[in-house]
């Protein structure tokens, strides 16, 4: 059984009532055999922008499929540029090119209603800058004006990412470099214009992308606990759409269609309860967190051209902030060798070593009271990652967690140890060999990590691994290290 929340469950207007009561029912689907995934929300690239935290529900990044709606924009004096639309008609003649100013009065530049002249519009293409209203509404503004098409540019916050949407004229979505580039184009010239081709759907690009939308770590509610826990397909998602509403959902919009093309972490968390699902059926004693740590330790780090997963917001690699452990791996997932499994009491110790009160706790579990000498750490959940936290001026000070690994996988096997040591960080573990004689069976080893002297200035976060390796099996954790 799976339970899938998207981003509105915990939208910043709830009250704290109603977070706290989702809080309560997901642990409480969790106790009772329930896997519980949820976005990570929608409102990257800034740091720290997590939704839905809590240890025991699966956290979900969005990233991209193979398949993108390119299109060309000509300019007049000939350069060209890749954009995303939906529209399926024929592509646009050269016609002339209108930004701000040249459009309409105050805030044209940003397409908003009423700030479009007719008589400067009509017949022409728009440029219209993201913000201060929606994407589809924009191109219902231009529309209204009599714009014949709309180049829709980025501004320095969206970066490159250009998604896709059912607008109701002929479009192309533009990243923040492009746009920069037509804006530079139209001042040089008098008469600037452009044209639109449409190339319709290609298949094969590089992929998986994390989105920027996608809320990101650190998680600041949980330290000791990376999150987001994996990235899934969340960018330009076929979807299913109600009959009564045009895939725009403007009013001026008559279209109905039974499909749509959505992007959002609450496209990619819906992957990940179907992919739990299937896990479920094919290992029916696996517990949700069984189930969590095989999508987590299985998940990918490089995409289908062999580099590092890209996080399209700083056009560099991506970090455990930005996708967890890595992009699902539906079939990896299904036969993961070792999982990190944790119980719900375990989940309520983790609580108590948080330091919640009794009365806190009482609303998780009945007739529970946290121990009084408990030496459990919040770091030693058995959680399958590892966000290690230092001060500063932290130096040679070691961190020590320690972990318990079942087999899954094949009933003798040994794995043997691979670290990829984040900079600034010397990985201790003990032991570096693991043998197992049968299913089932548990080991337990402990990692330290100690934070070495390092120059300034250097960076607050440093990324890493630790893998245990057995044939055909790599169970993977990252490592966050955190300087603060």
């Amino acid at each position: 059984m799976g339970l899938t929340c998207c981003q509105s469950l915990l939208d910043q207007q709830l009250s704290l009532t109603t977070k706290i009561l989702w809080l309560l029912a997901s642990f409480k689907a969790i106790a009772n055999g329930i896997f519980v995934s949820c976005s990570a929300g929608n409102t990257g690239p800034s740091e720290s922008t997590l939704s839905n935290t809590a240890p025991w529900i699966m956290t979900v990044g969005a990233s991209s499929l193979d398949r993108s709606f390119p299109t060309m924009v000509k300019l007049g004096n000939g350069q060209t540029f890749e954009g995303s639309s939906l529209y399926v008609g024929k592509g646009t003649k050269q016609l002339p090119l209108v930004y701000g100013k040249t459009a309409g009065g105050e805030e044209a530049e940003y397409c908003i209603a009423g700030s479009l002249n007719r008589k400067l519009v009509r017949g022409k293409i728009v440029v219209c800058q993201l913000g201060k209203n929606g994407r589809l509404v924009k191109g219902e503004v231009v529309k209204m004006a009599g714009g014949a098409g709309m180049l829709l540019i980025n501004n320095e916050h969206q970066g490159e990412e250009v998604l896709t949407q059912a607008h109701i004229l002929p479009d192309s979505a533009l990243g923040a470099s492009n746009g920069k580039a037509v804006k530079r184009y139209m001042n040089s010239t008098d008469s600037p214009t452009a044209s639109i081709i449409f190339k319709g759907a290609t298949y094969g690009n590089r992929a998986p992308i994390l989105a920027a939308f996608s809320s990101r770590g650190p998680n600041l509610v949980g330290l000791d606990v990376i999150k987001p826990d994996v990235t899934a397909p969340g960018v330009n998602i076929l979807a299913a759409w109600p009959s009564m509403a045009s895939p725009s959902k403007l009013q001026t919009d008559k279209r109905k269609v039974m499909f749509n093309i959505i992007s959002g972490t609450s496209m990619a968390c819906p992957h990940v309860s179907g992919i739990a699902a299937l896990l479920k059926s094919r290992n029916k004693s696996w517990s949700p967190t069984a189930i969590k740590s095989a999508l987590m330790t299985t998940a990918y780090v490089t995409d289908n051209k062999g580099s590092p997963i890209l996080d399209i917001a700083s056009n560099s690699s991506a970090t455990s902030f930005a996708f967890g452990s890595g992009h699902v791996d539906p079939e990896k997932a299904s036969d993961p060798g070792l999982i990190y499994d944790i119980t719900p009491e375990d989940y309520i110790n983790y609580l108590c070593s948080l330091k919640y009160k009794d009365s806190q706790i009482s609303l998780f579990v009945d007739n529970f009271t946290c121990p009084k000498h408990s030496t459990m750490q919040a770091s030693d959940l058995n959680y399958p990652s590892f966000p290690v936290n230092f001060k500063k001026s932290a130096q040679n000070i070691p961190v020590t967690y320690r972990r318990i690994v079942t087999n899954v996988g094949a009933p003798k096997s040994t794995y043997r140890l691979l670290v990829e040591e984040p900079k600034g960080l010397l990985v201790i573990v003990k032991p570096k060999i693991l043998s197992f004689k049968k299913l089932g069976e548990k080991m337990s080893y402990k990692v330290s990590f100690i934070g070495l002297r390092r120059k300034k200035p250097a960076a607050t976060s440093s990324f890493g691994s630790l893998v245990w390796v057995s044939g055909k099996y790599k169970v993977r954790s990252p490592i966050a290290a955190s300087w603060k």
